[in-house]
């Protein structure tokens, strides 16, 4: 599928038009600009077609003016547009003068060009037909540079959903590993990647552990990305799960709704890239880097087992009582290392727990941070802005008490009771820097449709991989990164 950007409506092809719900006086004049009277296309229903023989049009009205109404109306008159056959299509925005965030809606569109009629068909026979060209009119210069944006941003949460949609026999940890290289070399960040050798030579066991079943290698990724002048001197790090399947090692996973889906638990890791690309692409002023440890867990017949111990890369012993529990494992190797690059915030994405779907499912992802109000009410911000949301967990100490462990420093589990905090209670223990720790077990991949709200009967968020906190993670940066860590 093509994006473009037009000044005007050309007259050539089905325009759809999505409509602000008090635009009724600039509903008629684009109407008239089109060519026709308002009155044979009143602003009346969400829904409703056009059609007199010369030209044709849909229009979406909108039920609300929020910002999350417009996404999901955008994407709603693409995907009606694609059951009606259309292969190109102008999309128009109507809205009332002087609207103060202007630029945020034509992000926005950008973003749900791309994002809404995203299909993963790589190994598909029978392809839907869909909208081939996406023309975006934008009269005003001034907001295409949002529109723009969008389109990176957009494309950067299209590469994370074609990584995690992926099959595991594909996407290696090393395959894996030379994406995110590929990525680098293409826009603009620095990539080391550490094959087992090196991997075992600096200690991290929490890698080497969760690999032992495996027959494929483990790796361990650093992207970097540091502009010229960035306005931050000490590095944002983005860690995130790079668990390419995961049968739970010997203690084996259930496979209906569960290991039948486990080639998403590696969501977090592509997140993070996602992120880096769009940075890049974008040129933001931040110092960042990115992190993915990449594994998968399998129960071969070296797999390691409950009561094993194991050291971290800092040497801390841990006790495994349940293989099923690996992710924090890896990613307490990656936090560690991020005590090296002095950070200024480190921020970690991971399906880490299914205590956390059951607790908020689809709706939310679940947040823990130690990082204070500041960065806490910026992070909530940004889930609100881009309604990919938060719902904050607690970190208290009493927790803590559970992943004792009576002969190492702490054990993996602590069983069901409060599954999401003792997981993140395990990461915090490897922590020495302001952190938050976004568990998406609920929100990255879904085995079905996201129930439809906000007024139209289906939801953006296609099903399977979502690409879950790239706008996420992007907009607590854009909006908040100069004034915290400048």
């Amino acid at each position: 599928m093509q994006v473009q950007l037009q000044e005007t409506l050309s007259g050539q092809r089905p325009v759809l038009w999505v409509v602000s719900p008090k635009a009724e006086k600039e509903w008629a004049q684009a109407l008239k600009d089109w060519g026709i009277s308002p009155e044979a296309f009143p602003l009346s229903d969400k829904l409703a077609f056009f059609n007199d023989g010369q030209r044709q049009g849909l229009l979406v009205k909108l039920p609300q003016e929020t910002l999350e109404h417009f996404r999901r109306g955008v994407y709603y008159a693409l995907r009606k547009a694609e059951e009606v056959g259309w292969k190109e299509v102008e999309l128009f925005w109507v809205h009332a003068p002087g609207l103060p965030d202007a630029a945020d809606y034509y992000q926005a569109l950008g973003e749900m060009a791309l994002m809404s009629l995203y299909r993963f068909t790589k190994y598909a026979v029978d392809i839907p037909a869909s909208v081939e060209k996406i023309f975006l009119v934008a009269s005003d210069p001034s907001l295409r540079p949002a529109i723009q944006r969008g389109l990176i941003i957009g494309e950067s949460v299209n590469l994370v959903r074609d990584w995690v949609n992926e099959p595991p026999n594909v996407l290696t940890a090393e395959e894996l590993a030379q994406r995110i290289a590929a990525e680098g070399k293409e826009v603009g960040f620095s990539v080391e990647i550490w094959d087992k050798a090196r991997i075992t030579q600096e200690g991290m066991g929490g890698i080497l552990a969760v690999n032992r079943g495996s027959p494929n290698p483990p790796t361990f990724t650093i992207a970097t990305y540091k502009p010229p002048q960035p306005i931050n001197s000490r590095p944002i790090v983005l860690v995130g799960k790079g668990l390419v399947f995961d049968t739970g090692g010997l203690s084996l996973k259930p496979t209906p709704d569960s290991m039948d889906y486990m080639k998403c638990d590696m969501a977090g890791g592509a997140a993070v890239i996602g992120v880096l690309r769009a940075i890049a692409k974008l040129q933001l002023p931040f110092y960042v880097v990115a992190l993915v440890p990449a594994t998968d867990n399998r129960p071969g017949e070296n797999a390691y087992t409950p009561n094993d111990i194991i050291h971290i890369y800092d040497g801390t012993p841990v006790e495994i009582r349940n293989t099923d529990a690996e992710g924090r494992l890896i990613l307490a190797d990656a936090l560690v290392y991020a005590r090296k690059l002095n950070p200024a915030f480190v921020i970690d994405f991971a399906t880490l727990t299914g205590a956390a779907a059951m607790a908020v499912g689809p709706y939310a992802s679940v947040l823990f941070t130690n990082a204070g109000a500041a960065i806490r009410e910026a992070l909530l911000d940004a889930a609100t802005y881009t309604y990919e949301r938060l719902v904050e967990f607690p970190l208290w100490e009493e927790y803590g008490y559970l992943i004792k462990s009576d002969i190492a420093a702490i054990k993996n589990s602590a069983g069901r009771e409060a599954g999401a905090i003792t997981a993140a209670k395990f990461l915090e223990y490897f922590v020495r820097y302001p952190w938050a720790h976004i568990d998406i077990a609920g929100t990255a991949f879904y085995n079905k449709p996201m129930p439809p709200d906000r007024g139209f009967p289906r939801h953006y968020q296609v099903k399977y991989a979502s690409g879950v906190g790239v706008r996420l993670t992007l907009a607590f940066l854009m909006r908040h990164g100069e004034r915290l860590f400048g």
